[in-house]
């Protein structure tokens, strides 16, 4: 299911790290972010080595950088919070621009960017050299529960579908000359939506019976695709070690 399909954020290359095994590289994105995320805030040094990682591995990748900053956008939210802080927080306060601020304030901000974008990151590079039913298989790999894989694939795949069908019925509705412009006219969208709804459980239903009619006995089959050799668990090993050895440097000097 779903097999040869392609999301927005894959991008097709054929570098090292796309050929990867997707167990491999969900282990070593694992194993960055958690390095990460308990690394001190005030090791500056420790979040310049992270990104000095980062930044070899989208070359390796040949992901380009344009692709990467605009998807770095998506934690732009958490970016506009993380700016308010210095401004909210207490405790002793510092002059910058002319402007007081508060010194655990910027040490907060500094935290949730830093932290923020190198999560992301890492998120995108994962994405953008692997195609979510190989991130699937690879989690399946990796003794993540059946059910919580299974789940995934159809609602990812369903989701889909789902948008799809939902804008052939916008494109229906405004051909007939449907223009909503005022809250009142919402009533066919919400009509819509519930219809698409009672639709979208039917179809599951059907395709759950045609799935068991043919043997499913509740795992996805993996098609005998090849798994991570020990070469390959050795470098994502390494690479583990590194970010973790950082992260505990960190501990330890502050």
């Amino acid at each position: 299911m779903g097999a040869g399909h392609s999301h927005a954020l894959y991008i097709h290359e054929h570098s090292r790290l796309h050929k990867l095994a997707p167990e491999a590289k969900l282990a070593a994105a694992v194993g960055l972010v958690v390095s990460v995320a308990i690394t001190p805030r005030q090791a500056i040094w420790a979040f310049g080595v992270y990104s000095l990682m980062v930044i070899a591995l989208a070359a390796w990748s040949r992901v380009p950088a344009r692709f990467l900053v605009v998807r770095l956008g998506a934690v732009l939210p958490f970016v506009a919070f993380a700016l308010v802080i210095p401004f909210v927080a207490s405790g002793r306060q510092t002059d910058i621009l002319g402007m007081d601020v508060s010194v655990e304030g910027l040490w907060g901000m500094w935290n949730i960017v830093a932290k923020a974008l190198l999560g992301a990151g890492v998120s995108i590079l994962l994405t953008a050299t692997t195609e979510i039913p190989e991130i699937i298989r690879g989690l399946g790999v990796l003794r993540v529960p059946s059910v919580v894989t299974g789940i995934a694939t159809f609602m990812i795949r369903y989701l889909e579908l789902i948008a799809d069908e939902l804008g052939r019925v916008r494109v229906a509705m405004t051909s007939r000359g449907y223009d909503p412009r005022w809250l009142h006219q919402a009533r066919p969208i919400a009509s819509s939506a519930g219809a698409m709804f009672v639709r979208s459980y039917e179809r599951g239903e059907r395709v759950h019976a045609a799935m068991l009619a043919r043997g499913f006995d509740g795992e996805m089959p993996d098609f005998g695709k090849p798994r991570a050799s020990p070469l390959e668990w050795l470098g994502i090993v390494a690479l583990v070690v590194l970010s973790l050895s950082v992260a505990i440097a960190a501990l330890v000097s502050t």
